[in-house]
């Protein structure tokens, strides 16, 4: 199921939930997953040669330990808090201490009966929630929001005005795809692409500026909250730590 769950992403990956209007959950995407592995005659096959049912692997959201509700620790969040803090967003670690950190997680059972990832030591899961708040911060920076929704309009322009389609975001190289938009010569799409590439910095506003490019955004609020194991149980690290809970605050 973690194997397929990326299978419905598109070119430019979240952009394309800003471009939906999805990019508080950013989940908009993930409705295709069931049609494209139905649609796929070599991952169906697997399927059957394994005896596994669609359903098993459709939604990974079924699966606690692949994807539960914030703030708790999955392997989704784990996965990209490992990578991005490697520096797909900012470098703040190395493999030494990713390993430390992945070394450290077993699997509990809650008194829901429920799974979920924990932190053998204190100290690890302080430093883990450490850099997971130093990348939060990040991912929704002016930046970031003004970055993702100018692309996603350009997409959203050009596919309204049938230059794009759904079907190229899964069948065209994002290589492919950008250079769609810098051929598009209608309504200044190359030019505004150019603008995105090449812009430097974001400027902020109080209120709209008449003929300006101006939004106002929120964005999808990321934090997590890992249990870590202790001599009276197994608690939030918010609970018993200053540090981690100043972090998550």
């Amino acid at each position: 199921s973690g194997l397929v769950h990326y299978i419905s992403t598109p070119a430019f990956k979240h952009c394309i939930d800003f471009m939906n209007n999805d990019h508080e959950t950013q989940e908009s995407t993930e409705d295709l997953t069931r049609t494209m592995i139905l649609e796929s005659k070599e991952i169906m096959n697997l399927l059957n040669r394994d005896n596994i049912s669609i359903d098993e692997v459709a939604d990974y959201h079924i699966y606690p330990i692949a994807d539960n509700d914030t703030p708790m620790l999955s392997a989704d969040r784990l996965e990209y808090t490992l990578s991005n803090g490697l520096g797909q967003v900012k470098k703040i670690w190395g493999l030494d201490e990713i390993k430390k950190i992945y070394s450290n997680i077993i699997i509990v059972e809650k008194e829901d009966g429920t799974p979920e990832m924990c932190f053998k030591d204190k100290e690890v899961a302080e430093r883990f929630v450490e850099v997971m708040s130093e990348l939060s911060i990040l991912y929704m920076d002016d930046k970031r929001r003004f970055g993702m929704q100018l692309l996603a309009d350009i997409m959203k322009r050009m596919s309204n005005l049938g230059i794009i389609s759904v079907p190229d975001l899964y069948e065209l190289s994002e290589d492919e795809v950008i250079n769609k938009i810098r051929n598009c010569k209608n309504y200044n799409i190359a030019e505004c692409f150019d603008i995105w590439k090449n812009g430097l910095d974001v400027k902020t506003s109080d209120k709209e500026i008449p003929g300006k490019y101006c939004i106002n955004i929120k964005a999808k609020k990321r934090y997590i909250n890992p249990l870590v194991r202790t001599e009276n149980g197994i608690e939030r690290i918010s609970d018993i730590s200053d540090k981690a809970r100043n972090c998550i605050e």
